[in-house]
């Protein structure tokens, strides 16, 4: 490289640290944000660190603390009672044709029984009128999604207690114990004895969306039909389309009350059917009143009462009032 150039190039170098002076020196005046560093993040669970119990049902049966007493409806402030309070009626879905529990009366028109005394003693503790109840007539299927939808304010209509159905909607406490047993015809070779294990080969109904279907299906040899009620199935067996039907032992008591060529036979109950009131699953303060309802039903006999208007006569006389389970 010769002398000249290396003189160039010395004094290109000099020229650039000047200027790059210079250009810090113009740039004083700017302010910078001090950097946060970030926040130190929550430490991860290790494997060390177990994750909390998924919830789980262990009781069917355990509904929500009863209210220590009924409150005046001036007291009430929870949101879903006041929906209800200021509509000045409670909406329930019922069964029409559920004979004893909630059927309609062929010459009167209304519907009875004893799920609709409870719906309307629910009534009478909110309001102090026993007819401030507006009864719509549902299906079995229909059960949960008007509650979830919040269609319907409650359910009275012989609906079991389950943990799957906990999933879905709460309960008030059990109001009535029921089991699974087989109404059949009369003309079957000993009708009044057989099982469902008994019906091999034998087309037996029961309606959608109830447990009685569910275990129906888990039991090896029956042809399973299915109706949307039990006056469906009742209508099947009539017509030569169905030769049993399995339920609630109330149902079919109710069905064989209907038709003399049936008959509930004598075996004992499959399972235990605990009824409960269904209400929408965010509903717990109606769930608590509710209880209070019933156990105070249960402590003044007007659950006896109702119990023997319409059951003495095909079940006996009153059993002692199911024990309800509370703390959930």
């Amino acid at each position: 490289m010769s002398t000249i150039t290396r003189a160039l190039r010395r004094r290109l170098v000099a020229l650039v640290a000047v200027a790059g002076v210079g250009v810090l020196a113009g740039c004083s005046g700017v302010t910078y944000a001090e950097t946060q560093l970030p926040a130190s993040a929550a430490p991860k669970p290790t494997s060390s660190t177990p994750a909390a119990p998924a919830p789980t049902c262990s009781n069917a049966t355990q509904s929500y603390d009863p209210l220590p007493s009924l409150p005046s409806r001036g007291d009430i402030t929870d949101a879903s009672m006041r929906r209800i309070i200021d509509k000045g009626f409670i909406t329930v879905g019922v069964s029409a044709d559920t004979y004893l529990f909630g059927a309609r009366n062929a010459f009167t028109g209304g519907i009875e029984g004893f799920d609709i005394d409870m719906a309307r003693a629910v009534a009478k503790a909110i309001f102090g009128d026993s007819s401030k109840v507006q009864l719509r007539v549902i299906t079995a299927d229909d059960r949960k999604p008007l509650l979830k939808n919040r269609e319907i304010d409650m359910v009275a209509r012989n609906m079991s207690m389950t943990c799957d159905r906990w999933n879905d909607i709460g309960f008030s406490a059990e109001y009535y114990r029921s089991g699974q047993k087989v109404l059949v015809s009369k003309a079957l070779p000993g009708a009044k004895d057989l099982t469902l294990a008994d019906l091999k080969g034998k087309r037996v109904c029961a309606p959608t969306g109830t447990t009685s279907l569910a275990k129906l299906q888990q039991v090896k040899g029956p042809v399973v039909v299915t109706a949307g009620t039990h006056t469906g199935c009742l209508v099947l067996l009539q017509q030569g389309k169905a030769d049993a039907i399995t339920g609630d032992d109330t149902v079919l008591a109710g069905l064989a009350a209907q038709d003399p060529n049936t008959v509930v036979t004598s075996a004992k109950a499959i399972t235990v059917e605990p009824y409960g009131l269904g209400v929408n699953k965010s509903d717990v303060y109606l769930a608590r009143y509710l209880n209070r309802v019933i156990a105070d039903l249960e402590a003044d006999g007007e659950w006896k009462a109702i119990y023997n208007r319409w059951l003495a006569a095909p079940l006996g006389p009153a059993p002692a009032p199911p024990t309800p389970v509370y703390g959930r």
